[in-house]
């Protein structure tokens, strides 16, 4: 089992920053990917960014790209998601995956939301 902890959404102004943060427990050694997910109101959850713990290969969705930064602190088992940039089109409750390898995901946390306002 492996057990993920959301952090760091909250209130920000469209062009502005937010890190969130993904807190990695359990057999975390089982699951070498990491993911940031998204979901807005009346949408279905998007793929937002992945890292794995071995080598740091990342992938972004092309709605984030050179805006959203994904990173990994292997000794603290942390996974962040820092957002710059902002748009209102980003709100969404985030929430964190780990999996096998990047795109076979089986773990999920419990979010936590952003709102960007315009």
């Amino acid at each position: 089992q492996v057990q993920l902890v959301e952090s760091g959404g909250g209130l920000v102004q469209a062009g502005g920053s937010l890190r969130l943060s993904c807190a990695a427990s359990g057999r975390t050694n089982s699951r070498d990917a990491m993911g940031w997910f998204r979901q807005a109101a009346g949408k279905e959850r998007g793929f937002v960014a992945g890292i794995t713990w071995s080598g740091g290969s990342t992938g972004y969705a092309d709605s984030v790209k050179g805006r959203f930064t994904i990173f990994r602190d292997n000794a603290k088992n942390t996974v962040y998601l820092q957002m710059n940039s902002l748009k209102p089109e980003d709100t969404a409750l985030y929430s964190c995956a780990a999996g096998r390898t990047i795109g076979n995901w089986d773990y999920w946390g419990k979010g936590t939301l952003v709102t960007v306002s315009s």
